[in-house]
């Protein structure tokens, strides 16, 4: 089965990916090269010119300083509908050679204004609505981007012939706010953004290589606040002063001058995924690590979830966005109420470390979780069923 494969985006060089998607591309990375294992054959559609007329070009940038400079409001020249009536035209041209059976694209706005014959897909881990006053970067919107982004969600619902969401909150999220027909609102759990081959014995072995004697907890983030970065570190803290010893190793930020660090902490920085050197050392504070623990107080979906997983590294994190469907209490990590305070966490942390069978039995449970449920091999063969339906 030949699909088509569209991002404005070159896949190939995470150098030109943007931040400004909804979902991070290191996933429609992932997410396309698992399709191709599964499919055969994938025609790639992307990079996309973004290309429109002066004067709308001028006007784009007139906006854009008057928000910033006089309303104190966001606005994002990139959902103007000249920019992805543009994008859609590209499209539609380079499919009418290909001809491909599906239009896949892992961007909404990609397919809001696409025309073409073939069923079209968007497979994203959440609508512009579920973003809006969710995220940081889409809250303070003037009302001409959220009007733009508004209109994009419900073009595209409309007219796609399948929406596969990561979660069941975004799933829910468009089906109660677009009223769109369930029927064809589909989920699908993304998978883990590594290359993994680890068997169970593996995971045995790396199990039994974390120390007893030492609670190694792992923060992986580059927004610190988001990711509830504090909440982490003050868990980390009570831990330590109730007689656990605890290491809390951040990765991704710098949240700490110097001076400030504390001494249970290491604070190692940003690692580029982007070289062999940044994967290795990701790669082994992860497998160190007795639990991943990032308290998210805004999330979409967390492709690290998965990851830790395929470690057989538990999670701890939130009630909120799409991280339910990817953590299941007791099976793979355990999620509290955005509301919960410290001591909850300290007391289920502390618990699970002082009767150490327990907590093997949970860091298997978890990879096992990776195995069946959370990873792309198993995401494509969902996607490939969905897509022989299409066709």
């Amino acid at each position: 089965m030949k699909i088509a494969y569209a991002t404005h985006y070159d896949l190939f060089n995470s150098r030109t990916w943007p931040r400004n998607l909804i979902g991070h591309c290191g996933t429609n990375y992932y997410k396309a090269k698992a399709l191709e294992r599964q499919l055969g054959t994938i025609e790639y559609i992307g990079p996309l010119q973004e290309s429109y007329p002066p004067i709308s070009k001028l006007l784009s940038k007139a906006k854009n300083r008057w928000h910033k400079h006089i309303s104190k409001q966001t606005y994002y020249p990139w959902a103007e509908p000249v920019v992805n009536q543009g994008y859609a035209s590209q499209i539609a041209q380079k499919i009418l050679r290909t001809n491909p059976k599906i239009v896949l694209c892992p961007d909404i706005n990609l397919i809001s204004y696409l025309d073409c014959k073939q069923p079209t897909v968007v497979w994203t881990d959440a609508s512009y609505a579920g973003l809006m006053n969710f995220y940081t970067e889409f809250s303070n919107l003037c009302s001409e981007t959220i009007q733009q982004l508004t209109t994009m969600d419900k073009l595209t619902l409309d007219k796609c012939s399948l929406a596969i969401f990561s979660s069941d909150w975004a799933a829910q999220t468009v089906i109660d706010t677009y009223q769109v027909d369930a029927s064809k609102v589909k989920v699908i759990p993304s998978g883990a953004n590594v290359e993994c081959d680890r068997t169970l014995d593996d995971i045995k072995e790396i199990i039994e290589d974390r120390p007893s004697d030492k609670c190694k907890l792992l923060f992986l983030g580059v927004d610190w606040f988001r990711k509830g970065g504090k909440i982490a570190l003050e868990v980390a803290r009570e831990l330590n002063k109730s007689g656990l010893n605890v290491e809390l190793t951040i990765v991704g930020c710098q949240p700490f001058r110097d001076s400030s660090l504390p001494d249970f902490v290491v604070n190692i920085g940003f690692i580029s995924k982007s070289t062999a050197a940044g994967l290795n050392k990701i790669s082994k504070l992860i497998a160190e690590s007795h639990l991943l623990i990032v308290p998210s107080q805004a999330e979409a979906y967390g492709n690290v979830f998965c990851e830790a997983n395929s470690y057989g590294v538990p999670c701890i994190s939130t009630k909120v966005g799409g991280i339910p469907t990817v953590i299941k209490d007791n099976v793979n990590g355990k999620l509290f109420s955005i509301t919960s305070n410290i001591l909850e966490y300290c007391t289920y942390i502390y618990d699970l470390f002082s009767d150490y069978g327990a907590y093997k039995k949970l860091a298997l449970s978890s990879f096992n979780e990776y195995q069946t449920r959370l990873n792309w091999s198993v995401s494509a063969q969902s996607a490939q069923k969905l897509f022989m339906d299409l066709i």
